[in-house]
């Protein structure tokens, strides 16, 4: 019996199942243990499958306890999530064993939308998240940022969904798909800061733009964070989310707005006509009552032939610092370059340079990104460099436009912390238990330091790639430093790997394994070296169980060069 199903999006062909018109009907479980480099697997088959009744209807066959299984055979200290596969409303038990195998290859072929589910850890637990705590260290950042912090409950599929999200003040309540959590507390311990800010962007793209009040206000220092309000604990704000969410007639969903030190209640409703709702989809939601203005930050700007931005840079722990930027401040400026077209290149004082403002924090130019995705800090918003478009224009004005694009409410917020990552040697220990590669890229280009037209420093990557994956001329490295390469690696990993599979369906999906391996050499300081000796030109250290090749991206195509 055959491993593979047809694809149910299609008619003979589309992406997802590589224009075949099957898919493949197999999961691959693997753990992975950080500490000793252990790697254990298992593959799911139709057969492998033990259906039960489920209490809601129809059957479910559960590999929860299989995870938990290879986690404890390689000590990695392991609470999975549920994994469940629900089988199609027409399976039984009493059907014949082809039918059974047929409708369970159904069903792992629609599971495997992500066919190799990795699971990472160390052989210690980590240390539980306190949803109390968690909450209360959201509340004061968010007193802190100038920011909201929202906590949701929306109705989806007669479920309850639950977020907690930062948004600007004056944001629209988000619309499209609900994804979230089954209550408050494990909401909670999904969500850090981090988390949190996720999506601040898209949320306050339409949110009025406020400068920064000229009043006193409570902040962060560099001696230790403010006295935080009184929280109310976590079940009992539950308790007043939902009952907002029962005070009104088919209400879809309700809120928390923790807002300068205290909780605002509403419930959400649908806005405009039923009508017109049902020939344009979902419509979308509003609150039934909107908090009181922040009183830290001004009336909304009126005028957007002046804007300003409000630049916040923090630690998401509990320093900070705001400025703002306003077009037509007068600035002492000094021309600096010449850009090809002649026009002329000016340094902006150092209260613009946000590299200036990493030194305050402790940190390099390079650690600043975006709070919002993690994205890195352009160049000319580090030193402050501006191009004038014409002889006499607004330096700071053209400054703050291009700090400003697509900022929600003319916010700009940076984070000033190096990313905590594992040595790069640990991460070449567990991609070989794996079996897959390991690109590690970087480009020298510290002859251009001090100019201000050209890219300097060392530029990384680091990404994980089939075993047999060659090395691709345009991957070339992105990142302004190993630290950030490492941790957008780790964070993307389990998502990476899940489509580093076989396209064809036919073709078995492969069990890695692995016993504890030593630690391997860090090859960093190597590969150092090596781009030193071909500045200006990027290397990629392609690492396997078969060996270590180095490689330079050259203008006709990639070169082997050790």
């Amino acid at each position: 019996m055959s491993d593979t199903a047809a694809c149910p999006e299609c008619d003979g062909g589309c992406p997802r199942c590589h224009w075949r018109g099957r898919r493949r009907a197999q999961l691959l479980l693997t753990v992975a243990n950080t500490d000793t480099g252990a790697v254990a697997s298992h593959r799911v088959t139709p057969a492998d499958l033990d259906p039960r009744p489920d209490p809601a209807g129809g059957a479910v066959a559960d590999l929860t306890t299989r995870v938990r299984d290879l986690a404890s055979t390689i000590a990695v200290a392991l609470d999975p999530d549920p994994l469940r596969v629900r089988l199609p409303p027409a399976w039984r038990p009493e059907l014949p064993a082809t039918e059974r195998h047929t409708l369970a290859a159904q069903a792992l072929a629609d599971a495997a939308r992500r066919p190799w589910r990795l699971w990472v850890g160390g052989s210690t637990a980590r240390s539980p998240v306190d949803p109390q705590i968690r909450l209360a260290q959201l509340c004061r950042l968010a007193d802190l940022l100038l920011l909201d912090l929202v906590v949701t409950v929306r109705r989806c599929d007669g479920h309850r969904v639950w977020t907690v999200r930062y948004e600007v003040p004056g944001s629209p309540v988000p619309g499209g798909p609900v994804e979230g959590s089954p209550d408050l507390a494990t909401a909670l311990t999904l969500t850090d800061a981090r988390a949190a800010l996720a999506g601040l962007t898209e949320r306050g793209r339409s949110a009025p733009a406020r400068p920064l009040d000229a009043g006193p206000r409570r902040c962060g220092t560099a001696q230790g964070p403010p006295v935080p309000a009184p929280i109310e604990p976590v079940g009992r704000i539950e308790r007043r989310v939902l009952a907002e969410l029962a005070g009104g007639v088919d209400r879809p969903g309700a809120q928390a707005v923790w807002r300068e030190g205290g909780w605002w209640l509403t419930g959400l409703r649908r806005a405009g006509s039923p009508g017109r709702s049902a020939v344009r989809g979902r419509p979308p939601l509003c609150r039934v009552a909107e908090p009181l203005e922040p009183s830290r930050l001004g009336a909304p700007a009126p005028d957007r032939d002046r804007p300003a931005v409000l630049v916040t840079v923090t630690d998401l722990r509990y320093r900070v610092v705001h400025l703002t930027w306003r077009s037509g401040t007068p600035e002492t400026t000094g021309t600096v370059a010449t850009a090809p077209d002649g026009r002329s290149v000016v340094q902006l004082p150092e209260r613009y340079r946000l590299g200036a403002w990493a030194r305050v924090f402790g940190v390099r130019g390079e650690d600043l990104a975006e709070a919002d995705g993690g994205h890195m800090i352009a160049r000319d918003l580090r030193d402050g460099y501006v191009t004038l478009p014409w002889v006499g224009a607004d330096p700071v004005g053209e400054y703050v436009r291009r700090a400003g694009a697509d900022l929600p409410a003319g916010r700009l917020l940076v984070t000033a912390a190096r990313p905590t990552v594992p040595p790069p040697s640990e991460l070449v220990r567990l991609v070989l238990g794996l079996d897959l590669a390991l690109h590690l890229s970087v480009l020298d280009l510290r002859r251009h330091a001090g100019h201000p037209l050209w890219l300097d420093g060392r530029w990384w990557s680091v990404e994980v790639r089939p075993r047999d994956a060659p090395v691709h001329p345009d991957d070339l490295p992105t990142r302004p430093s190993l630290a950030a390469a490492l941790d957008d690696c780790l964070t993307h990993l389990t998502d990476d790997v899940a489509e580093l599979v076989p396209t064809d369906p036919d073709e078995p999906l492969p069990v890695p394994g692995s016993p504890a391996r030593e630690p391997v050499t860090d090859p960093v300081p190597a590969l150092l070296r090596l781009a030193a000796q071909h500045a200006g030109r990027a290397l990629t250290l392609r690492v396997t169980r078969d060996g270590h090749t180095v490689h330079r991206h050259d203008d006709d195509g990639v070169r082997l060069v050790g």
